[in-house]
């Protein structure tokens, strides 16, 4: 087969993969969303509302798409480009089994990272293209996020990598059948703060933030440029989710359960672990209240990052003590 047949395929499937979850995503959000705040959610279109999300999607593909008078007409239409494609590649790396890859990549954990901080230069282009002040802000917002984040959230990660001995991601999973996933829960909590603010969640969704800046740096979007930023807003949460899942929860490998005896359905595990992820952050987006701008930055300039930068050296030592001892013994 081409190479480029192959390179299309897996392109293909990506995009099918990130319209499924948003599709489910949506879906999920109003219902976990409602039963927290004891309502219903969607009820009227299909059974228990389940085609409500199919609805939007045709009213987002046949609304008009005004462009705001006095908008940079380039960069406003380049920015949901910006915040979409970066969103789609992140899906490569990502192991859904020991053969189901996109891309098996050595530097697959740097690869994520790296892509997904082209996020931010895309919602801010669209804040400044946008020619409003409250779009402004919330991309500004964006990239305060970025800074302050990107590298707690990268450091919490180094200590699983360096036990692995990789950076590929698949490598990292199958190195967790060891004992030694207890030591990481420091790099477990400080990554999912740090990703829990990355991915823009309540209560740190500071650049949309409805309630102030009036849906933020997608203020002046509407139609499918509006559905592509949302879209990809609901990919990066799984995109960080399935990390997590990666990184801390053994990827597609269940506990005590020999790889070889749940190879065959090992991507639907992947999915499913990922998806009870979703599924807290989703509760404890119906149930905190959005932090104030100050207090994110405070988090993660005066906690996040020295917590990071203290258990990397904590967890360095111990590493270099036990193969010491090892060695020695």
């Amino acid at each position: 087969m081409s190479i480029w047949l192959v390179v299309v395929l897996r392109v293909l499937i990506a995009l099918g993969l990130m319209l499924v979850n948003g599709v489910v995503m949506i879906y999920m959000l109003r219902k976990v969303l409602a039963h927290l705040h004891l309502r219903l959610g969607p009820m009227d279109n299909g059974w228990k509302g389940i085609t409500q999300t199919i609805f939007d999607v045709l009213k987002l593909l046949t609304k008009e798409d005004p462009t705001p008078a006095a908008a940079d007409r380039w960069l406003f239409f380049l920015a949901p480009a910006i915040v979409f494609v970066p969103s789609l590649a992140a899906y490569a790396a990502l192991p859904f089994s020991n053969t189901a890859v996109m891309a098996n990549l050595d530097l697959g954990l740097l690869y994520t990272f790296g892509i997904m901080s082209l996020i931010p230069l895309g919602i801010l282009m669209a804040g400044w293209s946008s020619n409003n002040k409250w779009s402004l802000i919330g991309g500004m917002r964006s990239v305060g996020q970025q800074i302050t984040y990107e590298v707690p959230m990268l450091m919490a990660a180094l200590p699983v990598a360096m036990m692995a001995g990789s950076l590929n991601l698949g490598d990292i999973v199958n190195a967790q059948h060891t004992v030694w996933f207890w030591v990481n829960i420091p790099s477990l909590v400080l990554f999912f703060v740090a990703g829990l603010i990355e991915s823009g969640q309540t209560p740190f969704d500071l650049a949309e933030a409805d309630s102030e800046l009036v849906s933020g740096y997608a203020t002046e979007y509407a139609s499918m440029k509006f559905g592509l930023m949302f879209l990809s807003e609901f990919s990066n949460t799984f995109i960080f989710s399935a990390l997590m899942v990666t990184l801390f929860f053994g990827g597609w490998r269940l506990p005590f359960v020999p790889g070889e005896m749940i190879q065959s359905f090992a991507p639907v595990i992947f999915i499913f672990k990922t998806y009870l992820v979703i599924t807290l952050l989703m509760v404890i987006r119906g149930t905190l209240p959005r932090v104030r701008v100050d207090q994110l930055l405070a988090l993660g300039w005066k906690v996040l990052l020295p917590a990071s930068i203290v258990w990397l050296l904590i967890s360095s030592f111990i590493m270099k003590l036990g193969q010491q001892l090892i060695g020695g013994a």
